[in-house]
């Protein structure tokens, strides 16, 4: 295929996306937007399936984790409103697109992944496309992660119950997002710290993704 036709394919499959699967998705910050036009999402998917970039729906990246559909990490990045002055920790690297979305909006970003082969291909991707205010670690964050504050939290997976550790690591006014609960109904919560000790929690909307590995269970009760 010629390569002009190629990109001019590509830029309207992306089009498309924002247009019939973002914005219909109540999604409609203009800086959101613009970002999802700017970061090549197909540049984050594994070659294998690159021709599924901008579907509506989570595509594979090997070790049995999936990268979220594209309409969820817009409404998840249009409900945190970060701002350029932010810290942001990312529970969950995986492909590196949202840490690349995160990374446009905020002063930093602290991002955790469990797979270090995952977190190396990120790693990969984000110079090649020059973000430089990313640091990736390798470790299990599903519970917490170091002793650190941020103005920003995000989980990238599910969690049955949120660890109130999270909660903890936010600075006043800085905003929580995780998505909890148990297939097949869960829901997406924005968490925002008021002051020290006083939080305000709100449901944005109902959604299922796969779990982070080694989240907090439930306690189970015998009788």
């Amino acid at each position: 295929m010629d390569a002009a036709l190629a990109l001019k394919m590509r830029e309207q499959a992306r089009f498309n996306m924002i247009e019939q699967q973002i914005r219909t998705w109540e999604v409609l910050d203009p800086v959101v937007l613009e970002l999802l036009n700017q970061v090549p999402r197909e540049d984050f998917v594994p070659e294998r399936y690159q021709g599924l970039a901008f579907a509506d729906l989570e595509i594979p990246l090997g070790h049995g984790q999936l990268m979220l559909s594209p309409k969820l990490e817009a409404r998840m990045l249009q409900a945190l409103q970060i701002r350029k002055s932010e810290t942001v920790l990312e529970i969950g690297t995986g492909s590196g697109y949202m840490t690349a979305l995160l990374a446009k909006m905020a002063k930093e970003v602290y991002s955790i992944e469990r797979i270090a082969e995952l977190s190396s291909n990120a790693a990969q991707k984000l110079v090649a496309h020059s973000i430089s205010n990313v640091i990736l670690e390798v470790g299990d964050g599903a519970n917490r992660w170091s002793d650190g504050s941020y103005d920003v939290i995000v989980l990238t997976g599910s969690v049955p119950m949120l660890p109130t550790a999270f909660e903890n690591q936010l600075n006043p006014g800085g905003r929580l997002l995780a998505v909890v609960g148990e297939a097949p109904v869960m829901e997406a919560m924005l968490i925002t710290c008021i002051s020290a000790g006083v939080y305000s929690r709100i449901s944005l909307f109902e959604t299922c993704i796969p779990q982070l590995v080694n989240a907090v269970q439930p306690q189970q009760f015998n009788f």
